[in-house]
């Protein structure tokens, strides 16, 4: 990694860019902690492969090169202790269409998807577009306000003779829970005595809090490999998911046929050359500005964190190990998730998610995105703060 610092306070003005976090606000007094879309440059290496590619002119369908391949493999290896063999890997899109497409390649229409709510809510969509039905298992909301899995009712839950899938999240959204090597044992356990396979959205891996390790499911043992469908990509630790560029990994031969076919079915088999690009620039050249990321994400969690706490008691905030997503109980204020989502939009001129979005458990819940300026943080939470008290 290089010596270069980069300036995460710089204020970049998105609106009237065709940005769906800042131009679907419904006045430009809004601040925008919604959709989980950062508000910084792409870090400098995306920028001069873009220029580069840019340069040329020329535009037209791009073949997928080798180097997007052993970019994955080496970032994974290197970073995560993972070996990914170069024959387990698609390419597609989005983790979103990714989702989609291994959901249709692995369920029949009528089986049950298990979920470990609040979860994602696009976990929900690709679920039923597939004509599944979802499955919530909610996790459990320790008095720290953390999160932890109820191994008994993922179990119950996954003995059903109509389930033969677990959608995943690792790391967790919106919970901010960084799994642990046991705790993604025990999963795995539990769905091969169910015979239930895996499919794990890794979307959020790079962004680790302090001290926070991510362990990839496939990595945790040769049998999870075997019963494992890893969805990624670097879109959203490297803020470029606009360029539509993602991975999959399995290494069953079977299921890797049925995916591409699921791949081309749905018409997300292509990625377009600033995609590429910008996938591979990240991948080989982006760890120095990922782990400053983090860093300043950190920062700005304590930020939000220490005024909340001192001016606004009534918010129990999650403890938040990856992301930069801060996921709140507003329970004790006496008001819904949907109430305080709409006086903070009304009053505080603040607008987030309302976390029943994530499913059953997600009620009395809000979540915060932090990926912006310092100083965008400060002035959000203050006027939360002012609106609430």
């Amino acid at each position: 990694m290089n010596n270069e610092k980069f300036n995460f306070d710089e204020i970049i003005d998105r609106r009237n860019t065709h940005s769906v976090k800042w131009d679907q606000c419904p006045s430009d007094d809004v601040i925008p902690m919604w959709i989980a879309d950062m508000d910084f440059k792409a870090a400098p290496c995306i920028m001069d492969a873009l220029k580069q590619r840019l340069e040329h002119g020329v535009f037209g369908y791009a073949n997928v090169p080798e180097e997007f391949y052993t970019s994955i493999i080496n970032w994974f290896e290197r970073r995560h202790n993972w070996k990914i063999d170069r024959s387990w890997i698609e390419y597609t899109t989005g983790v979103v269409p990714a989702i989609s497409a291994v959901l249709r390649a692995v369920t029949k229409p009528g089986e049950r998807v298990v979920v470990l709510t609040p979860i994602y809510n696009c976990f929900f969509t690709c679920i039923e577009s597939n004509g599944c039905e979802a499955v919530e298992v909610p996790l459990t909301y320790n008095s720290d306000y953390s999160y932890s899995i109820d191994y008994d009712a993922l179990d119950c839950a996954l003995s059903d003779d109509n389930t033969r899938t677990l959608l995943f999240c690792n790391p967790h959204n919106p919970a901010g829970r960084v799994w642990r090597k046991e705790e993604l044992l025990k999963v795995n356990e539990i769905c091969l005595k169910n015979k239930v396979k895996v499919i794990s959205d890794e979307i959020h891996c790079e962004m680790m809090m302090p001290g926070e390790h991510y362990t990839p499911f496939a990595s945790i043992s040769p049998e999870a490999q075997d019963n494992c469908i890893t969805c990624g990509s670097p879109s959203k630790s490297f803020n470029i998911a606009g360029l539509q560029a993602a991975f999959i990994v399995s290494n069953n031969v079977q299921t890797e046929e049925q995916i591409n076919c699921a791949l081309i079915e749905h018409q997300v088999c292509a990625i377009n050359p600033f995609g590429l690009e910008a996938f591979i620039a990240a991948y080989n050249h982006g760890e120095s500005w990922i782990e400053q990321f983090n860093e300043y994400i950190a920062g700005n969690f304590k930020v939000m964190r220490e005024m909340m706490e001192k001016e606004l008691p009534a918010f129990h905030i999650t403890p938040m190990e990856g992301s930069y997503l801060a996921w709140i109980d507003v329970t004790p204020t006496g008001m819904t998730s949907a109430e305080v989502t709409k006086k903070l939009l009304d009053d505080a001129k603040v607008m987030v998610n309302d976390g029943v979005m994530y499913g059953k458990a997600g009620d009395g819940f809000i979540r915060i995105n932090l990926a912006t300026q310092r100083a965008v943080v400060e002035e959000a939470t203050r006027r939360i703060i002012n609106a609430m008290k």
